[in-house]
């Protein structure tokens, strides 16, 4: 029996699942695909997600390493959901930030492409979460995460993710929590006068977000947003190479109403151009890396032996 189950997951762990609205693959739904896949998985798994909306909440548990979702379309392959901090469950539960997502991660080695992940949830409802990660190593390449306020929470601390090639939208906070993450060339849209990050970098983890050659952006009403502001006092966020238009304000960066964030938040800009980069007006306490400086900012010194685009 034993060396069945061991043939029976081997022939699994390589196949290429795929899901579709239409009945055309495995399964209908992400998360039937997803609680197919064996538990202790440790060989690849790759979901293949037809185009159409998939409205549920999708879970990967974190006893499920390995897995990859990948779209057939980022623009028309959707997984969406409308949860948002305050909820009422059934059971009597109310959601908050850690628990209002669509779409949880806590598996490690999760990859995702072609996708977009989405809360519909509405511009006033508050916290509403798109994607939540919690797990390690986790990378995402020409994806969409969309909606409103805290979209993206990088919620698990000392884990290492990477961003390359993909829009992220939204409202206040909208990329926020304590793992280290690299986005490279990335859209980064502003839909509110607000703040674009919000780390909470431990004190002993050296980087936070580092955007790299990203593009900063805003709807055409929206003149007055913060690179970032600190949700714990040593939260540490990088632009380097970015372009910013004009919605990003003069002094770059917010203390969130506390001055004594000041001498503990880790901020700094390189070489950033465009009508918000200011260099001249940014706060004091935010750094101009050297050209020298830069130079430690480099994919193995941020995420370690991880190299995400093998």
């Amino acid at each position: 029996m034993i060396l069945y189950f061991l043939f029976s997951f081997s022939c699994f762990a390589q196949k290429k699942i795929t899901v579709s609205k239409d009945r055309s693959g495995d399964y209908t739904s992400v998360q039937e695909a997803l609680d197919a896949v064996p538990s202790g998985n440790s060989k690849p798994v790759s979901i293949f997600i037809k185009k159409g909306i998939y409205k549920e909440v999708i879970t990967i548990d974190a006893r499920k390493s390995f897995i990859s979702l990948v779209g057939e379309d980022k623009d028309k392959t959707i997984l969406t959901f409308d949860n948002h901090a305050g909820t009422k469950l059934p059971n009597g539960d109310t959601l908050n930030t850690w628990t209002c997502a669509s779409t949880f991660v806590y598996g490690n080695d999760f990859h995702a492409e072609n996708l977009t992940f989405e809360n519909t949830a509405g511009f006033a409802a508050g916290q509403a979460v798109g994607l939540r990660i919690e797990g390690n190593r986790a990378s995402l390449k020409n994806c969409r995460i969309v909606g409103n306020q805290d979209i993206l929470f990088l919620s698990g601390s000392g884990v290492k993710h990477y961003f390359k090639d993909c829009y992220i939208e939204g409202t206040t906070d909208f990329i926020f929590g304590a793992a280290t993450a690299v986005f490279k060339n990335c859209q980064i849209h502003s839909k509110k006068n607000s703040h674009v990050t919000a780390a909470s970098t431990n004190s002993i983890i050296p980087y936070g977000f580092v955007f790299f050659d990203c593009k900063l952006t805003a709807d055409s009403n929206i003149n007055k947003v913060s690179l970032g502001r600190p949700w714990s006092p040593t939260a540490s966020v990088t632009y380097i190479n970015c372009w910013m238009d004009k919605h990003i304000i003069p002094e770059g960066w917010n203390n969130w109403k506390n001055q004594a964030n000041e001498a503990t938040a880790r901020y700094a800009e390189y070489n950033s151009s465009g009508p918000g980069a200011n260099n001249e007006a940014r706060v004091k306490w935010a750094k101009q890396l050297t050209d020298e400086e830069v130079k430690q900012y480099t994919l193995k010194n941020i995420l370690g032996e991880w190299n995400p685009d093998k």
